[in-house]
């Protein structure tokens, strides 16, 4: 079944963890605010499933819960499935 990611921007701390545990999928903005490389954050990509293991260490190296995955996209909404 196909994967999809976000970044809960408003909450992200910039802590760096998502992008050392995954750097395929995530980066950080000129604040060090993390996104999703794929899509430019819009949780509409889906995640390679060689990328999954990186992906969910990324999910719970998050200190906020900032990162969100998904069956279905996100189509831009963060707090879509939540």
């Amino acid at each position: 079944m196909a994967k999809y990611t976000i970044v809960d921007k408003d909450t992200c701390i910039a802590c760096g963890a998502c992008g050392a545990a995954a750097p395929d999928l995530y980066d950080y903005d000129d604040d060090g605010i993390a996104f999703v490389i794929l899509d430019d954050n819009q949780g509409t990509a889906v995640v390679p499933e060689d990328l999954y293991d990186d992906m969910a260490d990324g999910v719970e190296g998050c200190p906020t819960d900032s990162i969100k995955v998904a069956d279905e996209p996100f189509n831009g909404d963060a707090l879509k499935f939540d």
